[in-house]
């Protein structure tokens, strides 16, 4: 049948904030070049929403408006389901139950994702249904169809990046201002880059969640969020951000995921990079993301990680590519997780440390330290000391260890009678010179 004759594919929408708003607002302003790139027209039928009353003055919307979300996701003339509602439930039952129906989805769920992709895969796979969400990781940036498709022929080796752009513009305005981590938070909160509740970007869980993704679809292994170890910002003060400074270092929530140990590390943390890395140079709530693979090398993603409009583009980019593979009557491709590669614990994962600590100005003090880190086998790249008297510091830059044994020696360094407090720890990551 010619494209043209082909019935419009009927599109519901769960969830109409900040992302599902722009959404409807391109879909009906961008029909035709959509239809165009898709080979059919794409027609919003239906608009699920806690209280329609809101979203009444939304154009064209007030006859879409409903409440009943699990009749709309079912609907036999219902061909896909754009999920923009978030959270665990209820949106976690209605997908299945959408994917059960043999309806494709479109999601943004990173929490969703995170915790229960497997079973959504599943459902997907046994029903013929397509399951995308490009704009669950890193907004705008095209980043996970690369990772699933344009990659599927090379051997990822690790995927570190900045995923949160709330906590990179929080670190980023310590960096170049001086200010304080509260004193960034409310200059954040007031430009509208974080929730009057931080919780989930400050303390690392939306950066877990991303990572968890990440490393599902790198590794070909069924990673959720429990499985990432996790350290937010809180804790990152002035002072570590202008010895970083001093070092030539800045500081950045990471994302890490690797292989290592014949098994994979996944990891979020705040952490220190060589101001010539290019994820330094990562401004404000941009996010970026660093590929290294065996025969595609180093590849970097960068651009606008969250808002509407960024993650909207991503949204419609997923809603073309599987109304592609309904005119073609076709799944689209999937990374199965065959691999099933072990999580490794934290203790595992091998990095650097970054040590400061407040000790007695006096001699014979760096000879039990040193002997602190040799005795678990972990070799000092640097040793700094600032100040003298009752304001003396001693900062060490390790070479790359465990992790476990870089613990166990801060848990002896603040065990000593000379060292009056460990200051701060922050690993340390980038290249490590030889």
């Amino acid at each position: 049948m010619p494209r043209s004759q082909l019935a419009p594919l009927r599109v519901v929408l769960l969830g109409c904030g900040t992302v599902g708003s722009e959404v409807y607002r391109l879909l009906g302003e961008q029909a035709a070049d959509l239809a165009a790139r898709a080979g059919v027209q794409l027609e919003v039928a239906g608009i699920a929403v806690r209280q329609p009353a809101k979203y009444q003055d939304l154009p064209g919307a007030a006859a879409l408006l409903t409440t009943a979300a699990d009749s709309l996701v079912t609907r036999p003339d219902t061909d896909i389901v754009i999920e923009l509602m978030g959270g665990l439930e209820p949106a976690g039952t209605l997908l299945l139950a959408a994917l059960a129906a043999g309806k494709s989805v479109v999601t943004g769920n990173k929490e969703l994702l995170a915790a229960r992709g497997a079973e959504l895969h599943r459902v997907a796979r046994d029903h013929g249904a397509d399951l995308y969400y490009e704009g669950s990781v890193a907004g705008a940036i095209p980043l996970l169809r690369p990772l699933r498709e344009s990659m599927a022929g090379d051997t990822v080796r690790r995927v570190l990046g900045i995923v949160n752009g709330t906590t990179n513009y929080i670190l980023d305005k310590m960096d170049t201002s001086g200010a304080g981590f509260a004193g960034a938070l409310a200059e954040a909160q007031a430009l509208g880059y974080a929730e009057a509740d931080p919780t989930a970007d400050v303390e690392g869980y939306d950066a877990a969640a991303k990572a968890a993704i990440l490393a599902s679809l790198a590794f070909h292994t069924t990673v959720t969020s429990a499985d990432v170890y996790r350290e937010g910002i809180t804790s990152v003060t002035a002072a570590d951000i202008a010895t970083a400074r001093n070092l030539g270092c800045v500081v950045k929530l990471l994302a890490i995921c690797e292989r290592c140990n014949g098994g994979i590390s996944a990891r979020v943390h705040p952490a220190m990079i060589p101001r010539l890395h290019p994820l330094a140079a990562v401004r404000e709530a941009y996010n970026a993301v660093f590929v290294e693979a065996e025969s595609a090398g180093s590849l970097m993603f960068y651009g606008a990680g969250a808002g509407g409009r960024p993650t909207a583009s991503a949204v419609l980019g997923d809603i073309v590519a599987v109304a592609r593979n309904r005119v073609a009557g076709i799944r689209g491709p999937e990374a199965l997780p065959y691999a099933e590669l072990p999580v490794l614990p934290i203790g595992d994962a091998l990095t650097r440390y970054y040590v400061a600590l407040d000790v007695d100005d006096r001699p014979g003090v760096l000879a039990p330290v040193a002997e602190a880190f040799a005795r678990h086998n972990v070799s000092i790249k640097d040793v700094r000391q600032d100040g003298r008297g009752d304001d003396a510091s001693l900062v060490i830059v390790t070479h790359t260890a465990r992790e476990a044994e870089l613990a166990a020696t801060v848990s002896d360094l603040g065990a000593m009678p000379a060292v009056r407090a460990v200051d701060s720890v922050l690993r340390v990551e980038g290249e490590e010179e030889q």
